[in-house]
Formats: C-alpha cells, structure tokens, sequence
C-alpha cells in the first residue's frame, strides 16, 4: 500500500529540472543579450555621455542650448542637411532596382551563380577603394571621358565631379551602384523562399511576367523590401562620409556641392577646431538616425509577427 502511494506520489511530482528550465525561459533572450549589452554599454555609453555634455558647453562653461542655435542657424550645416536630404532619394531607385534584378536573376536558369557573384561583388569592395577608382575614372580628362571623345561623343564628356551641379548626381549614382547588390541579394533570398504554388497558378491562368510578379510576388516581399528601403535610408543619412571623403579630399567639393553632415562634423572637429559645434551638429545626427533605427526596429517586429506576409 505504501509502496503504491509512493510510486503515485513520484509520477505526479513537479520535475525539479524541469521548473528549473521553466524559469530560464521566462528570461526570454535577457541571459545572451545581456553580456554583449554590458559591453556595448562600457564601450559607448561613456563616450556618449561626454557627448551630450561638451554640446551644451564652450570651453567647459554651460551654455546651454547656444551651440545647437550656431550649427541650426550654419548656412553650411543646411547645406549638408540639406544634402543629405536629397540623397534619400536615391532609396526609391535603390529599392526599384533592387527588387529588378532579383526578380530577373529568379527567373534566369542558366548562370545564376555567376550573375548573383557579379551583383553582389561592388557591395563586398571597401568604400575607399570605391571611391580612388571612381576618382580618377571620373576626371575631366579621366578614362570615362577619353572613351566617350574618342566615340566622337564629346558632349557627354562632362566634368562629372568637378562640376557643382553635376558632383551630388555622381556621388549618388556610385553608391547606387555600390549599395544596390545588398538589396538584390536580399530581396532574391526572400523571394527564393517563397512557395511556388501561387506563381505556377498565375502562369496556368496565363498571367505574363509584368502581372505575376506585379500582382502576386511583390506583396509578398514587403517586408524585406520596407527592411532595405530603411536601411539604404540610415546610409544616406549617417554612412556616406567616405564616399565623400575620399573622392573630394575631405573638403566636400567643388565648393560645397558634396557636403554632407558627417563631413560638416568632421571639419568642426579637426579642422576649425570648434569640438563643441561638432558635438552640437553629432547629437542632432544621432537624433535623426535613431528615428529610422526605430522604424527598423517596429518593421522588423511586424515582419516577425508576419503582419506583411499575409
């Protein structure tokens, strides 16, 4: 009789482990972010707090909110913002050609691999080396305008980074160039993933290649698409100080038609030795970049929750 109620008593028991691995996942991911969280922390969290104090002061003294009066009220500093701006433009066209290509090299059977490598591979080159190449290939007498005189197409021989109304296209157009692989890729990965029901479907009832992908691939790549389109956003925003940099000797030129707002930090900083200008104009950058950094976040989660897919 004891022997039975004992056996019963143990069938029934809460496993210790068991509760034990319960509580572990009540933390949820907490115990692996954690770690890398303190170090992210002890890494910048110092360096941002020193930054948020030299923007409210001059030579140590408090000033309170003067130094973001002067870099707001900069013509130059409007400029770069202003630079910036039109630089997110080119996410639209990154995005449509983005979306282009991967739904040509979905359709290509022959040499995928090939054409995949040859898309992605601009992507993978270092900016600085990006830029050297394009700076001399780009120069009034550089080898893109001695093939186009020697075509005898002389007035498309322009000055395409010497020339102010012509050097913000340029700039543009290389990153394009450069930036549009990622998106490919991406975009293709998604796309590879998808179920083939519905597009062997659209073919039976004679759907041509504009409806398909049109009516039935696109809307199921929202997600990845809004994914990319914010993150080429954040680049235009906060990551084009190389290209900048290196393909104008760090002066932003001709004059000011490649200044952006990194650059404008960059020469407050080391050049006009005015460290809390810069710092004014760094925080208003990382209050505008942490925007889309949020909206990376919120489409992230939907897209978890599957809230584009359906």
């Amino acid at each position: 009789m004891t022997s039975a109620a004992t056996t019963a008593y143990h069938a029934t028991a809460p496993d210790p482990s068991g509760a034990a691995r319960g509580r572990r996942r009540s933390f949820g991911p907490w115990p692996w972010i954690l770690p890398a969280g303190i170090g992210i922390l002890f890494v910048f969290g110092y360096s941002l707090v020193d930054l948020l104090q030299q923007s409210f002061k001059y030579r140590g003294t408090w000033v309170g909110l003067d130094n973001f009066r002067l870099v707001v009220t900069d013509p130059l500093f409007q400029t770069a913002i202003f630079h910036n701006a039109l630089l997110l433009f080119t996410v639209p066209i990154l995005v449509a050609l983005a979306l282009l290509f991967a739904i040509l090299l979905f359709e290509t059977r022959r040499g995928m691999r090939f054409y995949q490598s040859a898309v992605f591979l601009p992507y993978l080159l270092p900016i600085p080396v990006v830029g050297v190449v394009f700076g001399q290939l780009l120069q009034l007498n550089g080898a893109l305008n001695l093939g186009l005189r020697a075509l005898g197409l002389q007035s498309f021989a322009l000055d395409w980074l010497g020339d102010p109304n012509q050097a913000l296209v340029t700039m543009s157009a290389i990153i394009i160039w450069k930036e549009v692989g990622f998106g490919t890729i991406l975009i293709l990965a998604r796309l590879i993933s998808l179920p083939t029901e519905l597009l062997e479907a659209a073919q039976i009832d004679g759907a041509g290649f504009f409806k398909k992908h049109l009516k039935i691939t696109t809307p199921q790549l929202r997600s990845v698409i809004l994914f990319y389109a914010i993150n080429e956003a954040i680049v235009m925003v906060s990551w084009v100080f190389n290209y900048v940099y290196v393909m104008t000797n760090g002066q932003g030129g001709p004059g000011d038609a490649t200044m952006v707002s990194e650059l404008y930090i960059y020469r407050s900083a080391f050049q006009n030795q005015a460290p809390e200008l810069a710092a004014a104009a760094a925080v208003l950058l990382l209050i505008s970049t942490l925007f889309f950094i949020i909206g990376f976040f919120k489409v992230q989660s939907r897209s978890q929750s599957g809230i584009f897919d359906e």
